[in-house]
């Protein structure tokens, strides 16, 4: 573990001491060319990174830090879907690179940052396994994360990549169903990887199962039925949901499969809080932060979340382990008529297009650019 500076505020502390890896939910080239990621690291006890489509497209989109790349892209000829390419794993090589004793400093458990592949692939397997292997070999960092969406054709592009020795971060993952296939898709890519020779304790894995997002869609439909024990429920669905979601990941944890594998060098796919931003005003703004405290996990945090936490973050070790609790609540939402597997499956639609929306502003931002340059 790293020695913690004595700058870090103390809830950020209490949260490492607590297992969990504080990771940052955004990435620009300022933030990694002017210091403001290697200052995280010592002011905040940050030792991950997370990207997205939609992170992309606002970097872009808001700075002129990309600038004479883009005019240097443009006199080169290249198509937007190229610079695009070259822009964002030029950003995430180089935040790799910060990160760098980070991850020697953990043995390879952190210091991590993850490039997404392009959402337009959501539901082409043999496409993703392409993009994935693209990425792994232009970024070329043992550091590195590969996103890969938890959709039904997802599922084998994420074993393959981690067959071949890619680590993968499983993304948009929002049912218990979906995460019990993650986990068996990971299983079953380490089992293959141990077959082919490679080396089990430099491959790394996290699954990102996303968090508010499900109280956002859940209590609107709690409003819509509008009675007392609906309303009541109102903020205790996401919370249960990843609750059962860690106690997934502890049975599996236990199972003959997986002491098999670490027995070979194995490192456990840890279970990463996405979405972790509070949506609705009326809420803690560090909920899904403090109720959420688990040994082996990671939370990402956007930079309000991250500031939030580190102001006033009431950090209770363990605090996952309500699991009667998470099971009441999950009886009375289908008690008043919320149809979970339901929601979850229309979130997972819902973000995949929202990543395709981003991915498309992004390239009609760069077209913009470049055109701009010529």
């Amino acid at each position: 573990m790293l020695p913690v500076p004595t700058e870090i505020p103390r809830p950020l502390v209490h949260l490492a001491d607590a297992g969990v890896a504080i990771w940052l939910d955004d990435l620009s080239r300022p933030l990694v060319h002017d210091g403001g990621l290697a200052d995280l690291v010592r002011t905040r006890g940050v030792i991950g990174v997370t990207s997205n489509p939609s992170i992309f497209a606002k970097a872009v989109d808001g700075t002129d830090a990309y600038a004479p790349q883009l005019a240097e892209l443009a006199r080169e000829g290249l198509d937007v879907e190229e610079a695009v390419f070259r822009l964002t794993t030029d950003d995430v090589r180089d935040a790799c690179d910060v990160l760098a004793e980070v991850y020697e400093a953990t043995d390879g458990s952190d210091g991590r940052v993850s490039i997404e592949v392009d959402p337009r692939l959501a539901r082409d397997t043999q496409s993703t396994i392409a993009a994935a292997r693209r990425l792994w070999a232009t970024v070329d960092r043992p550091n590195l994360f590969i996103k890969i969406p938890a959709t039904v054709e997802g599922l084998p592009a994420i074993t393959t990549a981690l067959a071949e020795g890619i680590s993968v971060n499983v993304t948009l993952i929002f049912s218990l169903e979906r995460y019990a296939q993650v986990l068996d898709a990971h299983l079953a890519g380490l089992e293959q990887a141990h077959a082919a020779g490679i080396d089990l304790s430099r491959l790394a894995s996290v699954a990102s199962f996303f968090v508010s997002r499900v109280d956002t869609a859940v209590d609107a439909r709690l409003e819509k039925i509008g009675d007392d024990p609906a309303v009541a429920l109102r903020g205790t669905a996401a919370i249960a949901n990843a609750r059962l979601a860690y106690r997934l990941w502890e049975q599996t944890r236990a199972s003959e499969r997986w002491t098999a594998l670490a027995a070979a060098g194995a490192r456990t796919q840890r279970p990463l809080w996405a979405s972790t931003s509070t949506k609705d005003p009326a809420y803690r703004d560090t909920r899904y932060v403090e109720e959420l405290v688990a040994p082996h996990t990671v939370n990402t945090m956007p930079g309000a979340t991250l500031t939030a936490t580190a102001d006033h973050g009431l950090i209770r070790p363990d605090a996952i382990h309500a699991y009667p609790d998470a099971e009441r609540v999950m009886a009375e939402l289908a008690g008043v008529g919320v149809n979970l597997a339901a929601v979850t499956d229309q979130l997972e639609v819902e973000g995949v297009q929202k990543f395709t929306d981003a991915w498309e502003d992004l390239l009609g931002t760069v077209r913009g650019a470049m055109e701009g340059a010529a």
